[in-house]
């Protein structure tokens, strides 16, 4: 414990730089570049700092094959201070995760599947209907309260097979009785998309909603589905879960020469994209959007305000003198680099985003 400076730092939305002053793990004040003493200066003038990013999309029981990783790693070791699980864990094991929780860096929470076997064993959870178990749900959410943000439910033909949009439904009728908003993952028809957007309501989320397979938000002449432009006039919130499978530039172009742009941003990060792409890390897929011309306010913004917002946690979305110091420190590098998306297409930058650490409390992580 004691007084740490962050020497001579930015925000994405304000030029001036500034001294951040943290005192025993609390912001204690913001003074003039080059004037604030402590017992440790940490000079980072060529640095940005935002509050922590949240990714909101990651798949994080490290035990989990393939859709698993170690939690530090594809946190607070890639300046992200929060993930939010997506669902890799139904009733059976979503207390193992809240455990695990418990003894790492970064923040952890929630979807809760509403298969009680997840992901840990198999892929198509929503395949028998004998796998949804409202009373185990209700036990889970019961006893890990505000660990659990919300429902998952994994729409898509693999997932579900003969079960079509019936996994939906009852997901549906959980989510009214408890209160807890969906996350709707959408992938490879059927059920078709339109059938999965009418069922979503306000504050549900529709995960991959840039994805470029056929059951996508764009309709044969490319252009936005209208079921789509309904869903967000509800205050349907889209995330990105970018994924190995599941980001198309030609999908995103489209969608923002429509005006219509994300909520958040998120990676759908697990150990084999992290490792082989084409996701890697929260920040490489931050830059795609920095590359589709998106300004960096409105990326971090995405990772850190939006994000905050709908978790109804505002404290991890700001920085404010007397909050727990949360925060990630980034910066733009410019080259050459080749950013894939999941549909195998290679891009050109000159810019990329690249994070040099991350802060909660006392303890910085780099």
């Amino acid at each position: 414990m004691g007084t740490t400076i962050l020497r001579s730092v930015r925000t994405v939305d304000h030029p001036e730089r500034f001294d951040l002053i943290i005192k025993d793990g609390i912001i204690a004040e913001k003074s003039a570049a080059g004037t604030a003493c402590g017992d440790e200066i940490l000079d980072f003038s060529d640095l940005f700092v935002s509050s922590g990013w949240i990714d909101m999309h990651v798949h994080a029981m490290e035990s989990y094959r393939p859709y698993g990783d170690e939690i530090d790693e594809i946190g607070v070791r890639q300046g992200v201070t929060t993930i939010v699980d997506a669902g890799s864990c139904g009733a059976d094991d979503i207390g193992k995760l809240a455990e695990l929780s418990k003894i790492t860096a970064t923040r952890v929470l929630s979807f809760l599947n509403i298969s009680r076997i997840g992901l840990g064993e198999r892929q198509d959870e929503l395949s028998s209907a004998g796998w949804i178990n409202e009373r185990a749900i209700e036990t889970s959410i019961r006893e890990l309260g505000s660990f659990i943000v919300g429902l998952k439910a994994r729409i898509s033909r693999s997932v579900v097979k003969d079960e079509g949009i019936r996994p939906l439904h009852m997901a549906r009728s959980m989510s009214d009785k408890t209160g807890l908003p969906l996350m709707v993952h959408i992938g490879s028809g059927p059920p078709g998309i339109e059938e999965v957007l009418n069922l979503l309501q306000s504050k549900d989320i529709i995960t991959h909603y840039l994805n470029g397979k056929e059951n996508n938000v764009l309709d044969g002449k490319g252009e936005v589905l209208p079921a789509l432009l309904a869903a967000i006039k509800r205050g349907v919130h889209l995330d990105v879960g970018h994924g190995t499978a599941s980001f198309s530039y030609q999908v995103a172009e489209r969608v923002k020469k429509s005006g219509i742009h994300p909520g958040t941003i998120s990676s759908d990060i697990y150990r084999g994209n992290r490792i082989n792409g084409p996701v890697h890390s929260l920040a490489e897929v931050m830059s795609k959007f920095l590359l589709l011309g998106y300004s960096l306010t409105d990326i971090v913004n995405a990772v850190t305000v939006q994000a905050a917002t709908w978790l109804k946690r505002p404290e991890l979305g700001r920085i404010q003198v007397g909050d727990k110091a949360n925060l990630t420190l980034f910066r733009l590098v410019q080259g050459q680099y080749l950013l894939a998306d999941s549909m195998g297409e290679i891009r050109n930058t000159q810019t990329i985003i690249e994070t040099k650490g991350a802060i909660i409390g006392d303890k910085f992580y780099s």
